[in-house]
């Protein structure tokens, strides 16, 4: 399979960005979405293929394009690139690393982008800077409290059905999908699946209300817009993690507020 690949380039955080375009051939369709990167990197340093720009009065980067990747097993979350226009890719339910080459038409053009978000601001090509949920989860994100030993919290008496939600929500990998898919750039449905699962047991109750407000508040300094109900995170999220968390999440909050 051949593709032209449409890739943002941006040398660092406060350089002016632009799309340059590059041809690449011989990709197998089992070819994962990053080993198809992995490849053009590849080529990039060894054969020093040059790009085709967009735009005539960019400047011409033939170095290898930088992007963020770990587990490559769907896990960590921190592939996240926008392919055509859609986090993750065409793809429903996967990451960017469990995307393959195969849902793409041979041939086709793709286009590829970092995350849009004022919360997750460019280091540099694709690599975005993420930290911004390390200090969310940072705020309250956490039980402090002291719950025994494992056989203690174990013995603990559990509805099945709100332990199966807390599993759920606490699936979230922390991709950043969500803000980057969401119009407001709103993390609500992070913030919310991380308050969600812990409020949901007995032992996140005790810091319940502080935790809520904390991280609603952090989400909102560090600049995450507010959520208006489109249900688009809830559409991208690779682990489908449902909006009835962030209903149990304004619940949390508003508790907290009537309590201060």
């Amino acid at each position: 399979m051949k593709f032209t690949l449409k890739i943002w380039r941006q040398e660092n955080a406060k350089a002016k960005g632009h799309f340059e375009t590059y041809k690449i051939d011989g990709i197998s369709p089992d070819t994962s979405f990053l080993e198809m990167m992995d490849i053009l990197n590849e080529q990039l340093v060894n054969e020093k293929i040059n790009p085709v720009a967009f735009d005539k009065g960019c400047k011409d980067h033939s170095g290898p394009v930088s992007f963020d990747h770990d587990c490559r097993e769907g896990i960590c979350g921190a592939c996240s690139l926008y392919i055509n226009g859609r986090a993750h890719g065409p793809e429903s339910g996967v990451t960017t690393c469990q995307l393959y080459m195969r849902k793409f038409k041979d041939g086709s053009t793709i286009t590829i982008e970092p995350w849009r978000s004022n919360g997750f601001p460019i280091i540099k090509d694709l690599v975005v800077d993420r930290r911004a949920y390390d200090k969310i989860l940072q705020a309250g994100g956490f039980i402090s409290v002291n719950t025994g030993g494992v056989p203690d919290a174990n013995s603990i008496p559990i509805k099945k059905e709100n332990a199966e939600k807390s599993m759920d929500a606490a699936a979230c990998i922390g991709c950043g999908a969500c803000a980057a898919t969401c119009k407001n750039g709103s993390a609500m449905l992070f913030v919310a699946a991380r308050v969600s699962s812990l409020a949901l047991l007995p032992q996140g109750k005790v810091e319940g209300a502080r935790r809520a407000k904390a991280m609603v508040d952090t989400m909102d300094a560090l600049g995450f817009g507010s959520c208006t109900n489109t249900r688009a995170c809830e559409m991208e999220c690779p682990k489908g993690i449902s909006v009835e968390h962030i209903a149990r999440l304004n619940r949390e909050f508003l508790s907290a507020k009537l309590s201060e």
